[in-house]
């Protein structure tokens, strides 16, 4: 009987943690998984909070993952980070893209942006995987594919082969848009491999 893993990606509204979900769902379905996804979205159209919940195993009965309980989460942004970090297990992974995207307190001026969100979550043991994923998203040849750098990053940590990820991108990725996530996919799972050790 294969454990029941959790994993999931928060960011905010408009950073394409749907589509890195259905392309991990689409994967995990592949390698012959139960899988139950749960998307949850605050006011995206703002930017607000979006998670995603993908849960996998020989039977899954919620998608919803607990306190404590994410093998992964996959963070676009550092705020999000901070806000979803209680649900990694202990021994889990945080894969983090190190953005800031001011939430709209910050932008009125209400609040501040903290400024060691990242220093805070390393505080606290967390093994956190960080990168300039906007970057290499930005050299794949668009901004949007940071979702798939994400991805490309976490396969890197997955126990599944390559190939399985890419006819996951074949399958999820419009095809006009396909040559372009494939090389975000690639520089993302080339960053993880030569830095994660």
């Amino acid at each position: 009987m294969r454990e029941t893993k959790g994993i999931m990606i928060v960011g905010v509204g408009g950073q394409g943690t749907l589509l890195a979900s259905r392309i991990l769902g689409n994967v995990l379905i592949g390698q012959g998984y139960d899988v139950k996804m749960s998307e949850v979205h605050g006011m995206s159209q703002r930017g607000g909070s979006v998670v995603t919940y993908v849960k996998y195993g020989d039977k899954v009965y919620s998608p919803l993952v607990d306190l404590g309980e994410a093998d992964y989460i996959l963070a676009f942004e550092r705020l999000e980070a901070a806000r979803w970090i209680s649900y990694l297990k202990d021994g889990g992974k945080l894969i983090l893209n190190d953005r800031r995207i001011s939430p709209m307190p910050v932008i009125t001026g209400a609040m501040e942006y903290p400024s060691d969100v990242v220093e805070k979550i390393s505080s606290k043991g967390v093994n956190i995987i960080a990168s300039d994923a906007l970057s290499m998203a930005i050299e794949a040849g668009s901004a949007k594919s940071v979702n798939v750098v994400m991805i490309g990053i976490l396969s890197a940590l997955a126990d599944f082969d390559e190939d399985v990820w890419q006819k996951a991108l074949e399958e999820c990725v419009k095809p006009k848009f396909l040559e372009l996530n494939k090389k975000a996919f690639a520089l993302g799972r080339e960053y993880a491999l030569k830095n994660i050790k």
